[in-house]
């Protein structure tokens, strides 16, 4: 029987694992007036790339009377500890579609827990103090984070090819406080400005 070396490259090719290219993602983001938005979440939608894991841990603190971190970025599935880090008691509610909740007064030092296990924006308030105000941002995708004081966010290891990129915010006017937009990752990585219009 006669060699067929091309025939036996192509068997070989089609047994070794397919390999797929990873890019980083930098997104900035900046809001009506130009200046960097922090706290802006990026979210990056790949096709098959699978759902985020809950490592944790993730806290959201209730300190010097506000919701510390002001938005806080988890998995779907994340359990998510609220403790009560002043002297005064909080009464932690949300009337989110994607997580109800009530926990009743608790004083300095104690703590509560939550899974959040639907996508979607959480609004968190308190019933005795007015002003504070947090957000739980909750997400499937394993790509998503939010800006720094530059308004940046980094994202690594993202596979190349289409993709929707996902901006929210409380200060963006659209449906649902989100822009997104479909774009090319190149192997070679992906960055954009994205800027907030009034």
């Amino acid at each position: 029987m006669p060699y067929r070396p091309m025939m036996f490259a192509l068997a070989l090719a089609l047994c070794l694992p397919t390999m797929v290219q990873a890019a980083t993602v930098t997104i900035d983001v900046r809001g009506p007036d130009g200046q960097p938005l922090t706290d802006a979440v990026v979210v990056v939608d790949v096709p098959g790339a699978g759902r985020a894991t809950p490592r944790g841990p993730y806290v959201m603190e209730q300190k010097a009377i506000a919701f510390q971190p002001h938005v806080l970025v988890v998995p779907v599935g994340a359990s998510v500890t609220l403790p009560n880090r002043d002297t005064v008691r909080h009464h932690v509610y949300s009337f989110s579609k994607a997580k109800k909740f009530d926990l009743k007064l608790y004083g300095k030092e104690d703590q509560r827990s939550i899974v959040f296990d639907k996508p979607g924006v959480v609004a968190l308030g308190c019933n005795i103090h007015d002003t504070m105000s947090g957000f739980i941002f909750v997400t499937t995708s394993p790509f998503a984070d939010k800006t720094d004081a530059r308004g940046r966010v980094q994202l690594a290891d993202v596979p190349a090819g289409t993709a929707t990129i996902s901006v929210w915010s409380p200060s963006i006017r659209a449906t649902g406080n989100m822009l997104s937009q479909s774009v090319a990752i190149g192997a070679a990585g992906f960055a954009t400005t994205i800027a907030i219009r009034r």
